[in-house]
Formats: structure tokens, sequence, C-alpha cells
């Protein structure tokens, strides 16, 4: 049954129904759909649209709808264009000619829009758990690991040294930025299109107000011509999920390589690891390569999705049929992701004595300077001096912390014999101790922190 085939003579091509059909995608629509459904037919009721009985026998129809959604009996034909169309053909099978009252000034434009954001405001709540599960998995290796120090890199060149702990929140405020995002986004998405009909309005008197407060929303769409139109929410959505996948992906990058024989920073457990078909001896990071890979997938469906949005001429379009595959995928991509990860990460062995042999004497070389400069010498030039001390080290095959008193003295009079002292990793830490910085102290701050966000009892 379709809702719109009065003023055709003929049947459509079998080949236009196939482009045409959406219900491949939206049937997972099927409870918003409902949902909206029953909201709508309480509003046409206390507007007088709708008489008691047929209202109750709409609304019992729609329940009987809703629990075969949840059995999983419901049967779709091949002639339902959509779940819209599928929902109203039941009601008639159900309900008789009463059916037929309920899409009394409702759009399919609306009806849509509508569902599909009753959708998305789940599938924010359920994406904001699924991270928060994750930053979770940051604290606690945060505080098992503390103590473990590694090279800090910059341009993946050894730079300073740092706590792991320190490393792990540095990927716990990411994702904190990827809730705020979601979360700020929700209350763009929280707006009820419900009630514009398909571009005009409606011509009965429905509470648009009363409407939202049923179904949840905390706004209704100002603009019966934005309401239809507007799919800022899916793209806001995919933006989120396309850059916290980018987070993910810089995360697994980092894993990938600290697991590798040449780092050794990391080992992965075998229950998050894969084999190869010929090498025998491999342990492949297939999981953080899939976190890396997912990415750009999800930057692919933000730009494809961007690019429908941009020739759009008038209120609503076709074209905009394409908004649930893309955030579909985008969501379905993240669910699968997010707890295979997040199972890695929590079973992930350290190496710490790996992680202590890569802390060469490089890695102190600001540290020298800051020396040179609590002694009076302009940090340009104590950076100078020091790059000249790092030079003959090098030339000589040896490391800044042998390179001889006499040779740091030549090169500057500020030099003392006490300079040793600069070459170690704790001092170097405990010294960092402004607020985000990579001291104990500091650490434990941004741990506190972070399990006040995620309602940790301490």
């Amino acid at each position: 049954m379709t809702l719109w085939g009065g003023r055709f003579e003929k049947k459509i091509n079998p080949d236009a129904w196939q482009l045409n059909s959406s219900l491949e995608v939206d049937h997972r629509l099927a409870e918003e759909d409902v949902r909206g459904s029953l909201a709508w037919a309480k509003a046409l009721r206390d507007a007088k649209v709708l008489d008691e009985n047929d209202y109750k026998q709409i609304s019992t129809g729609l329940l009987q709808i809703q629990k075969e959604f949840e059995e999983g009996s419901f049967e779709f034909l091949e002639n339902d264009e959509d779940i819209h169309s599928a929902v109203e053909r039941r009601l008639g099978q159900l309900i008789g000619s009463s059916a037929g009252k309920l899409h009394s000034g409702r759009s399919r434009n609306d009806q849509v829009a509508t569902d599909f954001r009753l959708w998305a405001i789940r599938a924010i709540d359920q994406l904001v758990n699924l991270f928060r599960e994750l930053q979770v998995v940051f604290v606690d290796r945060a505080e098992s690991d503390f103590g473990v120090i590694l090279p800090g890199y910059t341009h993946t060149q050894r730079a300073q040294p740092i706590l792991l702990s320190h490393w792990w929140l540095a990927h716990f405020w990411a994702f904190q930025r990827d809730i705020e995002r979601l979360q700020e986004t929700l209350q763009r998405t929280s707006v009820l299109p419900l009630g514009s009909g398909a571009v005009a309005g409606t011509t009965f008197p429905i509470d648009r107000a009363e409407l939202a407060k049923e179904l949840g929303f905390e706004k209704v769409a100002p603009n019966s011509i934005d309401a239809v139109a507007d799919r800022d929410f899916v793209a806001e959505v995919l933006f989120c999920v396309a850059l916290a996948g980018v987070h993910l992906s810089r995360l697994s990058e980092a894993v990938i390589l600290f697991s590798s024989t040449e780092f050794g920073f990391f080992t992965l457990d075998d229950t998050f690891s894969t084999g190869s078909s010929l090498m025998p001896q491999k342990k492949n990071p297939d999981l953080f390569e899939l976190g890396r890979g997912k990415s750009g997938k999800l930057i692919g469906l933000l730009c494809g999705f961007m690019t429908t949005l941009k020739g759009l001429p008038s209120a609503y379009d076709k074209d905009l049929q394409e908004d649930k595959a893309a955030l579909f995928n985008a969501y379905d991509t993240i669910r699968t992701l997010l707890p295979a990860l997040k199972g890695a990460l929590q079973t992930l062995h350290l190496n710490p004595e790996r992680m202590s042999a890569a802390l060469d004497d490089s890695l102190f070389a600001t540290d020298l300077a800051d020396y040179l400069v609590e002694r009076g010498v302009p940090f340009r030039h104590a950076h100078e001096l020091v790059g000249q001390a790092v030079r003959i080290a090098e030339k000589e095959g040896i490391h800044l912390s042998k390179v001889p008193f006499q040779q740091y003295r030549e090169l500057d009079e500020h030099f003392e014999e006490d300079l040793y002292q600069v070459f170690n990793p704790w001092r170097s830490i405990e010294r960092r101790n402004a607020f985000g910085g990579t001291a104990p102290e500091a650490v434990r701050e941004q741990l506190r922190l972070a399990r006040q966000i995620c309602s940790l009892t301490e």
C-alpha cells in the first residue's frame, strides 16, 4: 500500500519502486514511528479531530503493532514502501478504516523528521555511555600503571620523559570533548518537527508544545519549512562520531607502534590479537588497525552526507532519504569498535623495562637548558649551549651525561659539577608540577578530576 497513489493512473515501475523504497534502511525506526504516531493520535483527539472511539481504536492498534515489533512477529510485505507505510498498512488490517484518520494533518516529511530525531536522541545517549565506559578504562589504567615512566614523543621522536598515567589521561580528555560535543548536539536534536506538515504547517489546532512534552522533546521547531528540511543534527552527530573516530585512530596508531618489536612497550593479550595465515610467529594488532582504518569510513560518511545537503533547494527533497543510511552506518561502526578496543586496552600488558631502556639522555636536554636558566642564562642562549653539548656527545658517540665536566665548562661558566643531576627521570618528571603537567602530584589531580567526571568514588 502506498500513501500517495490517488493521482496516478499507472503503477510505479518496479525498478523505480526499488530505488524509491527505503524500508531496508528505515525499518530501524519502528519503535519511534509507533511512539510518534501514538502521540499524534493523542494530539488529534485533544484538537477534536478524532473522537474518543477513533482514538481508542488507533491507540489500541498501535500498541498491538508495538508488541509485534518487540516480539519480532511483525510481518513486512513486498509493497511496504517504508516503515511508516508498513505501520499504517498494519494498523488498517487491525482496526479498519479508522486507521486512515491517523495521518490527518501529518505529512511523512514531519513524521520522518520526528522519528529520526527520536532515534538520534536515543543513539546519542548510548554513544555517550559507550565513550564513558572507555574513559573509565583510561582512569583505571592511569591508576594501575602509576609510577611507570616512558619517553614522551613529538614528531615521533623521543622528546621528554612522562608518566604513562599522564599518557593514558591524554586520551581520556580527548574523549571527554567527544562526549561534550555529543551532549551539546543532543540539545539541538531535541527539537520537535511534528505538526509542521509537508512544508506549511498543519491546519488543525494541534498543541505542539504539549506534543513535544509527550515525546520528550525540549523545544518545538519554530518554522515549518526549516523543520522538515533540517538535518543539521545528522551532520552534527556524524561529525562528533567522525572526530571521535580520529581520536580512536590516533590512540590505535600509538598502541600499534608501542606494541611493535622495535618499541616493545606493550604486549597485546592473545584474546585481542590475531595471527597470520602464513607466518606462524605473527601476533597482529588487527583490532587497533581496524580502529585506525574505520576512522576513514566515518570521515567519508560525514563528507558524503554534507555533499548531499549542499545542493538542496527547498524544504524536503528525497535526497534526505540518505540521512538514515549514513547515520545508522556510523553508529553501528562505533558500537562495534568501542567494546573491542575497550577490552584490548584493559588487557594490554606492560613492559616497563623496555620503556626504561628507551629513556636516553637526549630526553633531558630541556632539563639541562632549564638548569642554565635557573642560573641566570637567557633561555635562547641556554638552548644554543645545550645544542652544542648534544653535538659534542653525538660526535664522540657518548651520552650527554658522559660528556666530561671540563667540556661543559668550556661551553659556559654557568655549568657546575651538579649539572649531572638533571639526568634523572624522576627528577625531570617531578619538576613538571604545574597544573596539567606530568608530575605525580599533577597527574593525581587529573585523576581526581577524571574520576569526578566519570562519577567514580574515591
